[in-house]
């Protein structure tokens, strides 16, 4: 049985979702679904003029790290693909499958997904030379799908 991703936050269940799409681990690639994350205007608050990440930023990014730790976890390829990412430039793809084409920018969730899922693989994301972002619908199944690629040098310039 298969069931959507939705991210909660107030939710602890959340974590128990079974992801409508699976994880791929090989040694050049991480492919993960996770949930949309919150709205850039969920993801900040502001405490005694400080621009902090919310509660709702922070569960989802800790939400991103368990899912990245259960998929690493599951693949034999794990140690060489963390050694390859840590070793060269990444290019980084994110879809976005929004539920309704207007009501969420497309930038708005890059920075904190790009963040924990780089977080999650122990990686510092000042490695991505390369992002790709994609907007689609999926009224029933909002979603998105990251992926992390090794790139050969030849794309990198030190």
């Amino acid at each position: 049985m298969t069931r959507s991703l939705k991210f909660d936050p107030s939710n602890s269940k959340t974590a128990l979702c079974t992801p409508s799409h699976p994880s791929v681990v090989t040694s050049d690639t991480f492919t993960v679904t996770l949930p949309v994350p919150p709205s850039i205007n969920h993801q900040y608050a502001t405490v005694n003029g400080r621009r902090l990440l919310s509660s709702a930023g922070r569960a989802y990014k800790a939400y991103v790290g368990r899912q990245v730790w259960l998929a690493l976890a599951q693949s034999p390829a794990r140690f060489s693909l963390r050694e390859r990412l840590q070793s060269g430039p990444i290019a980084l793809t994110i879809r976005f499958y929004f539920a309704s084409a207007l009501r969420r920018d497309l930038d708005g969730g890059l920075k904190i997904a790009q963040d924990a899922v780089c977080e999650g693989l122990g990686l510092n994301d000042n490695r991505i030379i390369e992002t790709h972002l994609y907007k689609q619908v999926d009224k029933t199944d909002p979603r998105i799908e990251v992926s992390l690629s090794f790139l050969p040098s030849p794309h990198h310039s030190a």
